[in-house]
């Protein structure tokens, strides 16, 4: 079913949305512009990709954008290693923002889209920005923000007694043995993927410390070695310890994780928003977005993990450089609204607020309205370094390797 979005954007904080205008013509080129991104077949923006690159070059008659998509993973080694020698790449690349796309600024690689921002304020307001400037300067263009959402299978709740997602940690603590007495699998996680681990620690630790104080452990302001991140390793490895996850988590990718939730196998998934778009279109059950309970009742339960992320940006080396940008801007604007109309995302830029969206759109909008605290997801927020080190530990809790304590101390040991 789809609805109309009541809550258009009011988003976190100071997230503001403005109104549409019309992108500027460029000059007819005979030229190819390279574009990498994620957006393989299996990705949910991969139709918004095909079909914004097809507006842009009917727009720009002998302009062409070559298309090179790699999966999640392997892009992050991709994009890192072309970063680091400089050789092979692309105009355009797709990339997250803060450290991630941070390291790659300060080495001199992309291009600030500062002064080029200018045209296009009125559509993309400055707050859907803060996540990809450094020193004040503009390196990158957003088009989507993601948060980390709880799905849940109404239909499989509703066989042990519940017709809500539990609102409490301790009632989902029972729900979770309820649905084990039943024979039905709480969760579902990829254990090989490494970020699909941080998608559970990460609200466990916000909900257990406040936004500030996570923010400003990843800024290495403050110490890991915290109660309330103690207390959130606990409950995670508690999850695993209880079997509150597929057993065959450790050799599942998160496609796989992901069909399995359709297919109706586990009661719940947290993973990003941008899983909307499949999970609503697909899954032939009664499906609910919503958030994990706080493990501190003082914490706000909408103390979220995510913020706008989805980025474009354009290389240092680029020999067509301004075509290059008015296709950036161009293309995110395009997939800002795509995104936001197939229900695979939350927009950066401004959206028709009569457009009719699905139901778990309109739920990740209202959760994001009623957000009191946002964080960006942990490998994104930190550098590429930073980031692996930080998420190899979280894989040392998942796997039982380190005690709540060691891992604490640890991060402290090895971020600090």
């Amino acid at each position: 079913m789809k609805k109309r979005l009541a809550l258009l954007m009011a988003l976190v904080m100071m997230f503001s949305l403005c109104c549409f205008s019309a992108p500027a013509a460029f000059a007819d080129d005979e030229v190819t512009l390279t574009l990498w991104s994620i957006a393989t077949e299996s990705d949910s923006s991969h139709q918004a990709f095909v079909d914004g690159i097809a507006a842009f070059e009917a727009e720009h008659p002998g302009v062409k954008i070559e298309h090179v998509t790699t999966e999640n993973e392997a892009y992050k080694t991709k994009i890192k290693a072309a970063m680091s020698s400089g050789e092979g790449l692309p105009d355009i690349f797709f990339t997250w923002g803060m450290g991630f796309l941070g390291e790659f600024v300060n080495a001199g690689r992309v291009y600030c889209v500062d002064d080029d921002y200018a045209n296009y304020a009125d559509e993309l307001p400055e707050a859907m920005t803060v996540n990809v400037r450094y020193d004040g300067k503009m390196y990158g263009v957003p088009y989507t923000m993601s948060l980390v959402t709880l799905y849940a299978n109404m239909d499989l709740l509703a066989q042990v007694g519940y017709d809500d997602i539990p609102a409490t940690y301790e009632d989902m603590i029972d729900c979770c043995e309820a649905l084990k007495a039943a024979g039905i699998i709480p969760f579902g996680v990829s254990g090989k993927e490494l970020w699909c681990l941080s998608e559970y620690v990460e609200p466990l630790v916000i909900k257990s410390v406040g936004g500030q104080a996570l923010r400003d452990m990843y800024n290495g302001e403050a110490s890991w070695n915290n109660e309330g991140v103690v207390k959130a390793i606990e409950a995670f490895e508690g999850m695993v310890e209880n079997e509150y996850f597929d057993p065959s988590a450790a050799a599942l990718g998160n496609d796989e994780v992901k069909n399995n939730f359709i297919a109706g196998k586990y009661a719940f998934y947290q993973n990003g928003s941008w899983n909307n778009k499949d999970i609503g279109e697909q899954a032939q059950f009664n499906v609910k977005a919503g958030t994990f309970p706080v493990l501190d009742d003082s914490i706000p339960l909408y103390s979220m993990i995510g913020g706008p992320n989805n980025t474009l940006a354009v290389t240092e080396s680029s020999q067509n450089k301004e075509l290059a940008v008015e296709a950036a801007f161009f293309l995110a604007k395009f997939m800002s609204d795509a995104d936001y109309k197939s229900g695979a995302n939350l927009p950066c830029w401004a959206a028709d607020p009569d457009a009719e969206v699905n139901d778990l759109i309109q739920a990740a909008a209202d959760m994001a309205s009623k957000a009191e605290d946002m964080v960006l997801f942990g490998d994104n927020f930190l550098s590429a370094d930073a980031a692996n080190t930080y998420l190899d530990y979280i894989g040392l809790a998942y796997a039982g390797d380190v005690t709540p304590t060691e891992y604490v101390e640890g991060l402290d040991a090895d971020l600090g």
